[in-house]
């Protein structure tokens, strides 16, 4: 009896403790309720990127467009407008095996966006997510596939990214605007 009593004491404390501190468990936020409709833009049209980013949005009940509206439509139609200026994944050279063949490499993949909220000049920013590969020139097909999953990993963090980005600076538009 007085196990479990202690027991329940322990478990509750830690619960308490993890909660207190702000935890949060990964790809457990929200976007604010007052951004319903969002324009997604891109300089290269459906890229992978945008299109992850405009599932991942749509799964949060907004709606998108990615119609270029005039500065008075956007005014009245959409509260944010996101656009991908440029993605772009690079390979840098890490190591070698003796024989002088290429053993890992470092993939950088970055990326350039806008955020515009009405009446606010489109804030600009730019991320990396970076991943390291080990290659195998005696598994080139099993090597392939690992590096598109690793190339598809780096696209929903980087949409992940974004859309805690549009969240942020919407909460910062709200206050400097008293919205």
């Amino acid at each position: 009896m007085l196990q479990r009593i202690f027991l329940n004491v322990c478990i509750l404390t830690i619960v308490l403790t993890i909660v207190g501190c702000g935890f949060k468990l990964r790809g457990d936020y929200g976007l604010p309720t007052g951004i319903q409709q969002l324009q997604l833009l891109a300089a290269q049209k459906n890229t992978q990127l945008h299109r992850i980013l405009g599932k991942q949005l749509q799964g949060f009940n907004i709606e998108v467009s990615d119609n270029t509206l005039s500065a008075s439509q956007i005014a009245e139609q959409v509260d944010a407008i996101v656009y991908l200026t440029s993605d772009q994944l690079e390979r840098r050279l890490l190591s070698l095996f003796s024989t002088g063949q290429v053993a890992e490499y470092e993939l950088v993949y970055t990326i350039k966006y806008q955020i515009q909220f009405p009446a606010q000049d489109p804030q600009e920013i730019e991320f990396d997510v970076t991943r390291e590969y080990q290659d195998d020139p005696d598994a080139v097909l099993a090597k392939s596939r690992e590096l598109d999953l690793i190339q598809n990993e780096m696209r929903q963090e980087a949409a992940n990214r974004i859309i805690r980005q549009i969240a942020s600076s919407y909460a910062n538009w709200q206050q400097t605007t008293g919205g």
